[in-house]
């Protein structure tokens, strides 16, 4: 470091010198310093090493404090004898820079212990099931099925009732309901709006096609175990848990923890497939031979039990627009649930519109789950895959396939990391959310493996600053570049609940952070006592103080605060 630069540098960082007293001799400032007796010659007690520590390493059993004082107290013995100036100055301002350095990692460390004692509190209070609890329900026979509301390329969902599962009062409104409810021509498109729950099914089953897996209960359970992962720890009975379950890669699944923002599975079972409503229509091709000739279905297969929701996300949004605010809302709960995933080393693999579902609050505010884990990654590898050869499984939809996973080119040693795989997909997803076609879908679109960031199509000009830098910076190509699921969800709920902090920083600091996280904590908790205000949006507020982390935090500050700047002619591009 250069004498300039290290005066520069004391000079800065000198006004603590203010707050130790300028004025006072400089011996006592010392003294003060050093936390004992003043000492104007050189001291003849010193520091001995531990014996098992070289001698070169004593530098390092100092703390940042002891060193300052004793950088600050050797500038002072060097003035009083007499030595060179430009030597007084070097000692000063690195004893008066470290010292501020130690100054600043205290706080650091009160801040760190903050949002730990509010991740405490909000972690106690676990997230409850929106359905009553239920202790039967483990066989088909148990179940009242309806008609077919859902059918992907692997499964049928059929709307279901049981008397033992009736669904807790949760104040939620219907589809059909909001759509009463809504004046604003702007915010809606033409067409009937008639994707609702039933309230005599509150539930929905999936049935599996089961082609190849065999009849027997044990390899069902095997070959179907990652449709296992949101599955609660009562969803199997005792003799089915004693299976040893084989994801992809012959491990036991992980199993994830209840979110709002994640489906849970509440009954799992085998049973041989009956003939349901519009299966000779829909899917004759998966029926076993004894319900069509030509079926190649075998005659027992997987069922899962779980809450039925209004519509999944894309027909939602093929008859409604939701505005601004409701919109970001929704983005940031698709990150809030994407973040669980990760924290619990899952990566979904097949994040799209029709795998998230979602209902309606009271106020008419969709709340989302993901659904659909027959891609996920769940095992013991983490979020990182080995890609030794061209038939490993990336993953389900290639259309919404994170650039890192499409380029992927197999060999010895290749890992595909899908750390943030998926928050790539929710920032696809987010044009659906604001009223524009995804640009991965069309038929003239981009494709993930090929696409350069200055392609991407813009948003409309209503969608706010942030919200628009959230989304340019998911899809960024560079995996370094792009933040997390966590950092980008803490960008939203600072732009939407702490904006007033924000603007009043100057730069990356703690103590006014310190003051809005107490404050969110007491807002929070004053509304989960009483009864006004949205539940979604007390749901992800609660989620964001139990994930509280300083770093993370901070990042999202620094995106917010400097990104604007950072991006500035990416957004002038992304702007209508």
């Amino acid at each position: 470091m250069s004498v300039k630069h290290a005066l520069s540098r004391g000079l800065e960082l000198g006004r603590s010198l203010l707050q130790l007293g300028l004025f006072k001799p400089a011996g006592r400032v010392a003294a003060k310093l050093r936390g004992e007796r003043l000492r104007v010659t050189r001291s003849t007690r010193t520091v001995q090493p531990q014996t098992f520590l070289p001698a070169r390493f004593r530098f390092f059993r100092r703390s940042l404090s002891g060193l300052a004082a004793q950088l600050q107290s050797a500038a002072f013995r060097r003035g009083v004898g007499g030595g060179a100036p430009r030597n007084r100055a070097v000692f000063l301002a690195f004893g008066v820079g470290l010292g501020l350095i130690e100054q600043q990692l205290e706080e650091d460390r009160t801040s760190a212990a903050l949002c730990q004692e509010i991740q405490a509190v909000f972690r106690k209070k676990k997230f409850q099931t929106p359905l009553k609890s239920f202790t039967l329900g483990y066989k088909l026979e148990d179940y009242v099925i309806g008609k077919q509301i859902g059918k992907g390329c692997n499964a049928a969902v059929y709307e279901a009732a049981a008397p033992f599962a009736a669904p807790a009062e949760s104040g939620k409104c219907s589809l059909l309901e909001l759509s009463q409810k809504e004046t604003d021509d702007d915010n809606k498109k033409a067409g009937p709006l008639r994707f609702s729950a039933t309230p005599s099914f509150p539930l929905a089953m999936k049935m599996m096609w089961n082609i190849g897996a065999g009849s027997s209960s044990d390899a069902i359970l095997r070959s179907m175990s990652m449709e296992l992962v949101p599955a609660c720890s009562q969803a199997l009975t005792e003799e089915q848990g004693e299976f040893a379950l084989d994801g992809h890669f012959g491990m036991v699944p992980k199993r994830l923890t209840a979110h709002p923002n994640v489906i849970t599975v509440y009954r799992a079972f085998t049973a041989e497939v009956p003939l349901l409503p519009g299966a000779q229509e829909e899917s004759p091709d998966v029926l076993p031979a004894r319900l069509n000739p030509l079926g190649l279905g075998s005659n027992r297969t997987l069922f899962l039990v779980m809450k039925n929701y209004s519509c999944s996300l894309r027909q939602y949004l093929g008859v409604c627009v939701p505005n601004r605010m409701q919109a970001s809302v929704m983005l940031l709960q698709l990150l809030e649930g994407v973040d669980h995933l990760c924290k619990q080393g899952i990566a979904h693999r097949d994040l799209k519109s029709d795998n998230v579902l979602l209902e309606f609050d009271s106020t008419g505010c969709p709340r989302l789950v993901i659904t659909d884990f027959g891609c996920c990654l769940a095992e013991d590898l983490g979020l990182k895959l080995p890609f030794n050869s061209c038939w490993v499984n990336r993953g389900g939809n290639a259309c919404l396939m994170a650039p890192e996973v499409a380029t992927a080119v197999p060999g010895p040693g290749v890992m595909i990391d899908y750390s943030k795989a998926d928050a790539w997909a929710v920032g696809t997803i987010a044009y659906e959310l604001f009223g524009q076609p995804n640009p991965f879908y069309s038929s003239e679109g981009l494709e993930s493996r090929t696409y350069q960031e200055q392609q991407l199509p813009p948003l409309p000009a209503s969608v706010p600053d942030d919200v628009q830098l959230v989304v340019m910076l998911l899809l960024r190509r560079n995996t370094r570049k792009r933040p997390s699921a966590r950092v980008a969800a803490n960008m939203l709920h600072i732009s939407l609940w702490g904006k007033r902090v924000l603007a009043s920083l100057d730069r990356v600091r703690t103590d006014g952070l310190k003051d809005w996280l107490l404050c969110q904590s007491a807002v929070v908790l004053l509304k989960g006592r009483g009864s006004g205000g949205s539940s979604v949006e007390a749901e992800i507020q609660r989620c964001f103080l139990a994930n509280l982390d300083l770093e993370d935090l901070r990042a999202a500050v620094s995106f917010l605060m400097y990104g604007q700047e950072q991006w500035k002619s990416l957004l002038a591009h992304y702007t209508v």
